[in-house]
């Protein structure tokens, strides 16, 4: 062979050689993005090692790698969805044909449409897939619970209370509490129970009708009763006020009164206290002066008892002579009459007459 020919296979077979771990890796490259799985947003995917039985759940959005033979990946949908029950017949596995309940009375009343909002719990897409099987088969758990439980939720009403706003929400809420713990297990959390107006006969309809009408008549009723015990309010504190105002009035001029009169009767007191004291002092005076007299009198009538007391022992030593000229000095110009009578024939004495 001839030496240029040789070297020309020699430089190839070094060219060769060259390419070789790049062809390689353009192939391993190639080779993984043909086998990765993408994950969009709202989608969460189970790979399972085919070799180990190895489980993993994968709930960030990305391109998971999938070794052909070795993982499989199965793509779930984690977005909220909605589940209506309306119409007559079943569409989908999220739209079956309306639900009707049978109230506690015995009657009957439907839903024109009944909507759940759910979704798939990405952490629990392991358990949906092995209670369920692959893909979407999660969804079959709605049906059955779903209409299963509402109509026993809804059931335990009165048609008269289910046709109250407030009781067929709070049946809606049990019914979801409910659901809740019957499809968690699986995987599966309804977050939002759409609770629509039932539907009844169009009988019970005008009836529902007339008692809501006869309901705000009672509510306007209570709203007039409400304002008339505000205006009552108003008026008895009003007519407390002026009351408290009058009394107020009142007290004040008594109080007034009052201390003009205390003052006045303190002036009365005064003058009377002092008027008093005049008296008594001049009453003093006069006790004292009249004393003082009454003792002089006492004296001068003690002096003339005296006197004449002694006049009379000195007339009792006197002879009858001495005493008929004294009774004769006292009688002087005295007039005496005597007309001397008798009253029998034979008088033994005289007697006078004035």
């Amino acid at each position: 062979m001839p030496d240029q020919l040789k070297t020309s296979l020699s430089k190839a077979s070094a060219t060769s050689r060259a390419l070789l771990p790049i062809a390689a890796v353009g192939v391993t490259a190639a080779l993984a993005v043909a086998s990765a799985s993408s994950v969009e947003p709202g989608e969460v995917a189970v790979r399972v090692n085919n070799l180990t039985g190895a489980q993993q759940a994968v709930t960030q959005p990305g391109f998971l790698l999938e070794l052909p033979l070795i993982h499989t990946v199965h793509i779930l949908h984690a977005a909220p969805q909605t589940f209506s029950m309306k119409g007559k017949s079943n569409v989908g596995p999220l739209t079956v044909r309306a639900l009707t309940v049978r109230a506690s009375d015995g009657s009957n009343f439907h839903f024109d449409e009944f909507t759940l909002i759910f979704q798939l719990n990405g952490d629990e897409s392991i358990q949906a897939i092995a209670d369920a099987g692959r893909e979407d088969g999660y969804l079959a758990w709605m049906k059955p619970y779903a209409r299963s439980i509402l109509r026993d939720e809804f059931g335990r009403e009165s048609t008269i209370d289910v046709s109250d706003p407030s009781n067929y929400h709070e049946a809606g809420q049990r019914a979801k509490a409910r659901l809740n713990e019957l499809l968690g297990p699986h995987g599966i959390t309804v977050t939002q129970v759409v609770t629509p107006r039932p539907s009844f006969t169009p009988e019970y309809e005008a009836a529902i009708e007339q008692r809501n009408a006869l309901g705000n008549q009672l509510e306007v009723i209570r709203s007039d009763l409400a304002r008339a015990e505000t205006e009552r309010n108003r008026k008895l504190a009003e007519v407390d006020q002026i009351k408290n105002k009058t009394i107020q009035e009142k007290r004040a001029e008594m109080e007034s009164t009052l201390a003009t009169s205390v003052a006045h009767q303190a002036e009365i007191k005064r003058e009377t206290d002092t008027y008093r004291i005049g008296k008594f002092g001049e009453g003093q005076a006069r006790l004292s002066a009249a004393t003082q007299r009454a003792r002089e009198l006492t004296g001068q009538l003690d002096a003339q008892y005296a006197a004449r007391k002694a006049e009379i022992e000195a007339f009792r030593t006197q002879p009858v002579e001495r005493v008929m000229e004294r009774l004769g000095e006292r009688l002087k110009g005295v007039t005496v009459q005597i007309q001397p009578y008798a009253d029998d024939a034979t008088p033994s004495r005289i007697l006078l007459e004035q």
